[in-house]
């Protein structure tokens, strides 16, 4: 039995407007995302990582092309409709881990469930649950200032998994911290992946890319290499 696809992206391309000036950031973006999958986008800084990455998530728009996301096209959402999908269906793992620093760890992994038509209930167990699942449920009362930079993306981690979303996307998570910490954050990409989830993860650092199991490299906004087909594509 095939897997079936999650996301699906044919043509995309983003262009940037300085002036007179038109920069490519990305130009004939094709890819296929499938339920299950763990893949990395990788590729040296300013080849466009992060705008393809901000696509995916439902940040940005593309110019052209279009980007199916489980089966529905998404291309040209309004900013209203995909901060709706984004909020279900997405789940956020960013470098800077992006926590609110007045609330305690359990406020800041619950604060995108209130967004959604869901019991005090079932988010206080949604959140117990997430912080389980990346072990830092003895750190639920404490501040970020009082956390560590693995323990912070820990529970960075645990707000983008607490929500069920169909995809994690995770960009640089291992930029702001030491090796030690950056190998324990991987390690728990792993895990989230072989429990189930489907991954897609930026990353300037091929060592980290090796950990997925498909990926592409871009560079100047086109895909150079893909090793989901284990062939490499003409700049």
């Amino acid at each position: 039995m095939s897997a079936k696809i999650l996301i699906e992206m044919a043509g995309i391309e983003r262009v940037f407007h300085t002036e007179d000036v038109e920069t490519y950031a990305l130009s004939g973006i094709d890819l296929s995302i499938n339920e299950g999958d763990y893949f990395a986008i990788s590729g040296p800084s300013g080849c466009g990582k992060s705008t393809l990455l901000a696509i995916m998530g439902l940040l940005d728009s593309p110019d052209s092309g279009t980007y199916e996301l489980g089966g529905s096209d998404v291309s040209h959402l309004s900013a209203y409709q995909r901060a709706i999908l984004r909020n279900q269906e997405i789940g956020f793992i960013f470098q800077s881990f992006n926590l609110i620093g007045d609330l305690n760890v359990f406020e800041n992994v619950e604060l995108p469930l209130t967004y959604r038509q869901m019991s005090g209930a079932e988010r206080k167990d949604r959140v117990k649950e997430a912080l389980d699942r990346v072990g830092i449920s003895h750190r639920a009362k404490h501040y970020p200032s009082q956390l560590s930079g693995g323990q912070q993306q820990r529970a960075a981690v645990a707000r983008a998994v607490a929500g069920k979303p169909s995809i994690l996307l995770a960009d640089e998570p291992t930029g702001n911290l030491d090796s030690k910490s950056g190998e324990a954050v991987m390690e728990l990409l792993s895990e989230l992946h072989q429990d189930g989830s489907t991954i897609c993860m930026v990353t300037h650092d091929p060592r980290y890319a090796e950990h997925a199991m498909k990926s592409i490299q871009l560079f100047d906004g086109h895909i150079v290499r893909d090793k989901t087909t284990l062939e490499e594509v003409a700049s």
